[in-house]
């Protein structure tokens, strides 16, 4: 596959320091005042509960915990105590007991991965009241909880752009994990973008209601697939890998399917490699996890850890975007999505975060 770098929007989403600007925008909405006094000068360690997706699920938690290896390396830090580390939920009965572990450890800065766990940080955090906790996609209002979200409706339309674009088929599918907020806004962006380039085109659905079952994610793409959608973009953490299985099998028995995948929240390129010359993914929606970690970590080691506050990053704070298509993407596609993006950045369209009604 001919490579050519689709460099209209990821160099700054990819990039920390852009990130960083990100926490001093407007979007950011002031609930109370900075909590904690950080450790400036001394070691400062953060640590992170993963969801029931696990730290290794090639999207959500995996770009969590390379943001906290990142800090951890920026820093001279080692894994284990006074350091960096993670702890990985089997189910969401363990998001209280691994919260509570980490801040046992002593870590000074502890967050909590997913949507999930808003209710088990919200008891943490009023049982630790001089704990600093982050969450990642969901408020908690707790003057020790930094509640950080995205708006993954904005980079969500660009894909929906994308996939409308280009399937041949007039079909296009997305499979969400489970059936809650953040998931809705992936889901919202991407039929609006798609609707916005073709108001006929069809978009199949599939909740599959887990994170963490690959084969749920398999039966849905093998439905889909089978009635004609060439195109799926999933929201589904590791059940996503499901769906690059059953694109690539369907690509090795016959390399002339017209089958392709979006990934969401890192660059799933390698997830879609089918052969040395042969991959299925079309592009990924970024979401900039890692760079988030880096910088509420680094604000808390300053003592400025945003405590009551909620961050959000969206297109305007190069918070969200697409991978490099690797050629997959013509030109004139992509010419179409940097449009796309200026006219979300700028105000002139606004994506809906509300689930589509059926």
């Amino acid at each position: 596959m001919e490579k050519r770098k689709f460099g209209l929007l990821i160099s700054s989403v990819v990039a920390t320091g852009a990130i960083l600007a990100a926490c001093g925008s407007d979007e950011a909405k002031e609930k109370d005042t900075n909590t904690g006094s950080g450790n400036e000068g001394d070691n400062f360690s953060v640590a992170m509960v993963t969801d029931v997706g696990g730290v290794d699920d090639k999207s959500f938690n995996q770009s969590a915990w390379e943001g906290v290896q990142k800090f951890g390396a920026d820093n001279g830090l080692s894994k284990g105590d006074g350091g960096f580390d993670y702890l990985q939920s089997q189910s969401d009965a363990d998001y209280n007991t691994n919260l509570n572990n980490l801040l046992r450890r002593d870590f000074d800065l502890v967050f909590g991965v997913g949507f999930m766990m808003g209710d088990a940080i919200t008891e943490v955090a009023t049982e630790n009241p001089d704990a600093q906790i982050a969450l990642i996609d969901a408020e908690v209002d707790a003057p020790n909880v930094a509640s950080i979200l995205f708006k993954e409706q904005e980079g969500a339309f660009l894909a929906g752009v994308v996939a409308a674009e280009m399937s041949k088929s007039g079909k296009i599918g997305f499979v969400g994990g489970v059936d809650i907020p953040v998931i809705n806004r992936f889901h919202a962006g991407f039929v609006q973008g798609a609707k916005a380039v073709n108001p006929d085109i069809e978009i199949q659905v599939n909740y599959t209601e887990a994170f963490d079952d690959a084969s749920k994610g398999k039966i849905a793409a093998n439905s889909m697939y089978s009635s004609g959608v060439d195109i799926i973009f999933h929201a589904a953490g590791g059940t996503g890998n499901g769906v690059f299985s059953e694109a690539k099998e369907r690509k090795a028995k016959d390399p002339n399917a017209n089958v392709w995948v979006i990934g969401v929240d890192a660059d799933q390129y390698a997830e879609g490699q089918v052969d040395g010359s042969t991959n299925i993914t079309l592009t990924s929606m970024l979401k900039g996890v890692n760079n988030a970690v880096v910088d509420i970590s680094t604000k808390a080691k300053e003592g400025n850890f945003p405590g009551g506050k909620t961050t959000v990053y969206g297109l305007a704070e190069d918070g969200v975007g697409l991978a490099d298509s690797r050629g997959a993407i013509p030109q004139e596609i992509l010419d179409d999505v940097e449009d796309y993006k200026q006219k979300i950045s700028s105000g002139e369209i606004k994506v809906s975060e509300e689930k589509p009604k059926e």
